[in-house]
């Protein structure tokens, strides 16, 4: 008698370079690396230096890959217990210990030596500095001890412009901290969007998030309240003659869409509501440098044409 046997194809595990790169964290790094970009260019008038733009580029993507990779590797143990990050590498024990320490300490060094030879020290120095404030102290120290955590831990991830800003001009001036100030009031709301209907996952992981600690009904009223600071912050660039009536119109627009979305997510709950406000936090940003990118030169050209 003949039988026939099935057999079910099973998925290829991802390849080695691929689990690597996922250590980098290619959405949260290039959110970055754009803010970075933004940076330079409205650094200088006109169309910048390349020569200096494309190792500034390569070097902060380099820096905050390896601080992505060493997050990665802290946090292995509570990226297990939580569905958004189980999948990770370092979760499902995919790489060793000692290999993605020795991958991101790579990626620091050489990030560090290409902005040290190619671009400038500051910009050297300060995408360190801002490597530690994620790496160690935002990961290590905070994200464990307080559900201020994102609050003050934010400092480190708002630093990308003023890193493109230093890279361009060798200095930085009010105008990148203003740029960073942006990023800072934006991260609470966009992040605590994220953790309420993620809550369940961050107390499993044993994560003190504000979602956790005090409550869904608290946590939603500052994220509306974080909106409307962030939406004074956003006029600042306007209001310091850094940027022209472009980018007032969309930080305008956009800053009502975001306050709406928080106004709905404290008064109305859902956690479908609060994923594409979650959503709508990553196009805010996003449209609101690309703004300033093109105030930065549509400006002056009407200016010139009047």
């Amino acid at each position: 008698m003949n039988s026939t046997v099935s057999t079910t194809a099973l998925p290829h595990p991802p390849s080695r370079w691929a689990q690597y790169y996922a250590l980098t964290k290619p959405r949260v790094v290039q959110l970055i690396v754009f803010c970075a970009v933004i940076g330079m260019l409205l650094a200088v008038p006109g169309w910048p230096d390349w020569r200096i733009v494309l190792p500034a580029t390569v070097g902060i993507w380099l820096v905050a890959g390896a601080a992505a990779a060493f997050n990665c590797l802290i946090e292995r143990e509570i990226d297990r217990r939580m569905k958004r990050t189980a999948w990770r590498p370092t979760a499902k024990g995919e790489l060793a210990e000692r290999h993605t320490l020795l991958f991101s300490a790579v990626l620091c060094t050489v990030g560090c030596a290409v902005l040290w030879i190619w671009v400038n020290p500051l910009t050297m120095g300060l995408t360190l500095a801002t490597f530690v404030g994620y790496a160690i102290i935002y990961t290590v120290v905070l994200k464990p001890l307080t559900p201020q955590n994102i609050v003050i831990g934010g400092a480190s991830g708002a630093m990308p412009p003023v890193l493109g800003w230093a890279a361009m001009r060798g200095d930085t001036s009010p105008e990148a901290w203003l740029l960073c100030l942006i990023i800072f009031l934006w991260t609470p709301p966009h992040f605590w969007a994220l953790a309420l209907y993620r809550a369940e996952d961050y107390a499993k992981a044993g994560l003190p998030m504000l979602p956790v600690t005090h409550g869904s009904e608290f946590t939603r009223l500052h994220v509306f309240l974080y909106t409307l600071v962030l939406f004074a912050g956003t006029l600042l660039p306007f209001v310091y003659g850094m940027s022209g009536w472009i980018y007032l119109a969309a930080a305008v627009a956009l800053g009502i869409g975001f306050i709406v979305y928080g106004f709905r997510l404290w008064r109305d709950y859902s956690d479908t509501l609060a994923r594409r406000t979650f959503r709508f936090s990553i196009l805010h940003l996003s449209l609101l440098f690309a703004a300033l990118l093109v105030d930065h030169y549509v400006s002056p050209w009407l200016a010139a044409g009047t």
